[in-house]
């Protein structure tokens, strides 16, 4: 992260003003794959009610339609061109502006300015994967999380994940990892 444009304005005797304007280091390498973690406002727990698992199914649908990229790995937890600044913006507009009014934060006026619903958090965490064996690390990461954080016992039982599509596919037993601890490195998931 970056800080570009900052200076000081005086207006009036003792008033000072900070402009910022926040630009954030994005990699633009072409036809690389990448790990997020996008996290709801104040992490509200609502992606996984039904509704809203379909509406963000939905948002995924309609955004790739028009912007296409793959999905290889994909957990919904209740918490948390190459333009994926672009995407990521148009995946929680469409899913802010038709999920129910109860989600959504009384907004500040800087959000209010922005066009924002405060359903999100404004920023996303992101990370390239560099190789295959990082690719499955992120990808059992992923699978696990459910489990990590105390929602089920088993990544099997956890509806809203990819887990299934790669039990179908024959990537993983449908009793993988059940009843066992993975200890993650410390990079993955937190980089």
């Amino acid at each position: 992260m970056r800080l570009q444009n900052a200076h000081l304005t005086q207006s009036g005797s003792e008033t000072q003003q900070l402009n910022i304007t926040m630009q954030y280091r994005r990699s633009q390498a072409k036809g690389a794959t990448f790990f997020f973690t996008v996290v709801m406002n104040k992490r509200k727990k609502i992606l996984c009610r039904d509704a809203n698992a379909v509406l963000i199914k939905e948002a995924f649908h309609y955004v790739i339609k028009r912007h296409t990229f793959r999905i290889r790995a994909f957990v919904l937890m209740p918490e948390n061109d190459n333009d994926f600044s672009m995407r990521w913006g148009l995946i929680k507009g469409y899913f802010s502006r038709r999920c129910e009014d109860k989600y959504k934060e009384h907004q500040s006026v800087s959000r209010l300015n922005k066009g924002e619903q405060g359903v999100w958090q404004r920023r996303f965490w992101e990370h390239q994967i560099r190789n295959e064996v990082d690719f499955t690390r992120h990808v059992e990461y992923i699978h696990y999380n459910p489990v990590k954080h105390g929602l089920v016992n088993s990544p099997n039982v956890w509806t809203y994940s990819s887990f299934h599509r790669y039990v179908k596919q024959g990537i993983y037993d449908s009793d993988w990892r059940v009843g066992t601890e993975i200890k993650f490195d410390e990079e993955i998931g937190y980089e």
